[in-house]
């Protein structure tokens, strides 16, 4: 199964204690990478979120964000700070006696400064919390993952129609390749009458230099080798694991391939035939730094 490493991804679940959201989009990267952000309290979910988002994902850069918001009433319990008290109401006193001010005799004086009560939350049962974030993760990657796969079908799609353009082009190199040798044999042979005139010509001699030449321009073996490549391009393209890194070594190698074609060519319709092949392949490989 072809995917691409780009997607995107979110789910929300609405509760009456509490509000979960999560959101996932990724782009390309050589290897997995994850960043999780977290509503503030809720920083424990980070390397489990990682983690989980690990097992169905292997190579991507992937940004995670999780927001959960709690209903006001499981905000917690109000406790009254009676150091902080005591330390506005000795303040409040020194300011009375130093500028002869009178103290209101009311306990809203107290209670209007900061810190003087305080909201005491019961602890989080992080399980819980844990496997609700993940039941929402669990709905985000679905979306995000089949977003993946259908942009991994395209890119399947582009990849084996420029396969079917190398091979055609490949096709025409393995028909050309044997005319051009007898073309350059009678070039050979001709060279050497106009450098001799009508004297003989040891004809084994001359057969052998042309079978020596032959095999310096001869291509099969690398058109064999490029055919053989496009074989199992076309069968990483039906395996279940993910092969974007085998499919960037393989692209090299079919490039190497192109370059000693190329390099043996002194055919000029050979010779465009290779620009046309090495111009596919380097669409190819574009492509592929796309794929998990």
């Amino acid at each position: 199964m072809i995917r691409s490493m780009t997607g995107y991804g979110r789910a929300v679940d609405v509760a009456p204690e509490m509000t979960v959201t999560v959101e996932l989009k990724s782009v390309n990267h050589r290897f997995f990478e994850c960043s999780v952000r977290t509503t503030r309290g809720y920083s424990f979910l980070e390397e489990k979120l990682k983690a989980y988002v690990n097992r169905f994902i292997s190579r991507g850069k992937v940004d995670c964000f999780v927001q959960v918001e709690n209903e006001e009433s499981t905000t917690g319990v109000v406790t009254v700070n009676t150091a902080m008290a005591e330390g506005y109401y000795r303040a409040i006193r020194e300011l009375s006696e130093t500028y002869s001010l009178a103290i209101p005799d009311n306990v809203e004086l107290l209670a209007s400064h900061p810190d003087v009560f305080e909201i005491r939350k019961p602890p989080a049962d992080e399980d819980k919390i844990w496997e609700r974030v993940r039941a929402v993760a669990d709905k985000a990657l679905e979306s995000f993952l089949s977003m993946r796969q259908i942009e991994g079908e395209k890119l399947k799609a582009d990849v084996l129609g420029r396969a079917d353009v190398i091979l055609d082009a490949v096709s025409f190199i393995e028909r050309r390749s044997p005319e051009t040798v007898k073309e350059d044999h009678e070039k050979i042979r001709q060279r050497i009458r106009e450098l001799i005139g009508d004297a003989s010509v040891d004809e084994g001699r001359l057969l052998n230099e042309a079978a020596i030449f032959a095999d310096k321009i001869a291509v099969a073996e690398e058109t064999v080798r490029l055919r053989s490549h496009i074989d199992q391009l076309r069968a990483f393209f039906e395996a279940e694991e993910p092969v974007g890194r085998k499919l960037d070594f393989l692209v090299q190698e079919m490039n190497r391939e192109a370059n000693t074609i190329g390099s043996k060519a002194s055919d000029i319709e050979i010779a465009r035939k290779v620009i046309e092949i090495k111009s596919e392949i380097e669409k190819i490989r574009e492509q592929i730094q796309n794929i998990e």
